[in-house]
């Protein structure tokens, strides 16, 4: 596509989802400090932590941005610009803010480092991106409500030195760009801190005041999860967003397993590779977004129209579930494992490495760290040992796929 250069961004919600993210292929990933981000629940990163985070990132050519997207009462003013000047001493790629006071702030307290403007902010429209350019944002990340018809004309009208970033994947808000007060009303959680109780995934009923006690379903169609959204997935349609002007290409998912964030980046990564080259995308890769935790998929607003909501339960679903982790290779061909569930003799398997498809196998026989031959390996992240197709480095996934 014009040899144009797009970003892959993948969350890193602590240390082992960040070097997952960068190894299956992410070109930048988004984290948050401990204080002023929109997953306060997240494993997060401290100070200290921060700085390996840059340093393993800038040694692989990678990028790391830090959220600071909370809308922060006034109480909470005072210590912003000491953790500013964290971020620019650790040398952070970027700032992610969704509020004007804090991005004037950082402007003053962390001048060097890139604005990039959250899609808390909730921009629309091309006028909206040219001020917050005038204002020292070099990216806006655009509301998750656009179609890629208007993604489209923003990038006509806005500044050509302003990015554009949108996200591709993930769980979606039903409330415009995440800014909601059900959780605060309900549970005393405030969302826009990054304390979200999540209550549009719960069920409701309806209560007759003259019945108390006596709960009725809403509607007739199988569930009253009125509120619970369908999750993102425009994995086939890369070459339309991408075509629509964005710079950068959001997975979605701090609060999730290193696993998702190992097995989304992978697919992502092939799937903007074949985009980038004009290519198909194999089935194969359409099929890796179905072995991740996910709700019902939809393509958001993209085409028009609604998401829509997943009515009958707020579960997630997989078709697959990790087993272990490749920590290197050990003795008479066998590799050192890091158990993550379950399995046993006999398990078909897969490997899953960001070399090549993944390969299927059935678990061999399998040896703690002394040496004991084992039936199975049920206590978590024990050590094992065990053979493995080809020649997996470090950080390569075992991983079950489950039955119809």
């Amino acid at each position: 596509m014009d040899g144009k250069r797009i970003e892959l961004l993948s969350p890193a919600g602590d240390l082992e989802r960040l070097e997952m993210a960068l190894h299956y292929g992410a070109d930048a990933v988004y984290l948050a400090g401990q204080q002023y981000g929109m997953r306060a629940s997240a494993g997060n990163f401290s100070a200290e932590q921060l700085c390996q985070a840059v340093e393993l990132a800038h040694g692989l050519g990678r990028r790391v941005y830090v959220t600071v997207n909370t809308l922060p009462r006034e109480g909470e003013l005072a210590a912003l610009p000491a953790f500013l000047e964290q971020l620019a001493d650790a040398r952070a790629d970027g700032l992610i803010i969704a509020d004007l006071g804090v991005l004037a702030l950082a402007n003053r307290h962390a001048p060097k480092v890139r604005k990039h403007v959250s899609t808390q902010f909730g921009a629309v429209n091309s006028a909206a991106c040219a001020m917050l350019c005038d204002l020292g944002a070099s990216r806006v990340v655009l509301a998750r409500e656009l179609s890629l018809e208007e993604i489209a004309a923003i990038r006509a009208g806005a500044p050509r030195t302003l990015e554009l970033e949108v996200f591709v994947h993930g769980a979606m808000c039903v409330s415009f760009s995440g800014r909601c007060l059900l959780s605060n009303y309900l549970t005393g959680r405030d969302a826009n801190r990054g304390a979200c109780a999540q209550p549009c995934r719960w069920k409701y009923s309806l209560q007759e005041e003259t019945r108390p006690g006596e709960f009725f379903e809403i509607g007739e169609d199988g569930g009253t999860y009125i509120l619970n959204a369908r999750d993102l997935c425009m994995i086939e349609h890369l070459p339309e967003v991408i075509a629509a002007g964005a710079d950068s290409l959001k997975i979605e998912g701090r609060m999730k397993s290193a696993y998702y964030a190992a097995a989304a980046t992978n697919a992502y990564r092939r799937a903007l590779d074949c985009a980038l080259a004009g290519e198909t995308l194999p089935t194969v890769w359409r099929r890796e977004v179905d072995k991740i935790s996910h709700r019902p998929y939809s393509t958001g607003f993209f085409f028009g129209g609604q998401p829509g909501q997943s009515y009958s339960d707020n579960m997630y679903t997989s078709d697959a579930e990790i087993c272990a982790v490749v920590e290197g290779t050990a003795e008479n061909g066998l590799y050192r494992l890091t158990q993550r569930n379950k399995f046993s003799v006999g398990d078909a398997l897969e490997l899953l490495q960001p070399a090549g498809e993944p390969i299927p196998f059935t678990a061999g026989p399998l040896y703690a760290a002394d040496g004991t031959a084992l039936e199975s390996a049920p206590h978590p992240m024990m050590e094992l040992r065990m053979a493995l197709p080809g020649e997996p480095d470090r950080l390569a996934i075992l991983r079950r796929i489950r039955e119809e």
